[in-house]
């Protein structure tokens, strides 16, 4: 992927918890109510750290996300629609994982890569 690739993949990632939880809560005005995890509150409240790796396949990506999911944490995979890049072909891109404590994500991605 092309670097503005990338980052606008990685964006989606890390705010796909909240866009989720937003479409499926019912909105009876503009005003939408969450409910958020002590942590997840931290997070958007206390500067929304972020760390990015890597895997070096889709197959990988895919066993980062079951395992997050294994370990009770909230993981959500990104799809691009292939318009732009990988010839028209959807393909899974990123997952970002929590937010949560960093002991938790860190037993999931520990072991990967700083990209």
């Amino acid at each position: 992927m092309r670097r503005g690739k990338e980052i606008a993949q990685g964006s989606h990632a890390s705010m796909a918890f909240l866009i989720n939880r937003m479409r499926a809560s019912p909105a009876v005005s503009t005003e939408v109510s969450l409910n958020l995890k002590p942590a997840e509150l931290q997070w958007i409240t206390k500067g929304m750290a972020k760390v990015c790796v890597k895997v070096n396949s889709e197959e990988e990506l895919l066993e980062c996300h079951a395992k997050a999911q294994a370990e009770g944490l909230e993981s959500h995979l990104i799809r691009d629609s292939g318009r732009t890049e990988f010839d028209g072909v959807p393909t899974l891109t990123a997952c970002a994982i929590g937010p949560d404590e960093p002991e938790r994500i860190d037993r999931v991605t520990g072991e990967l890569t700083l990209y």
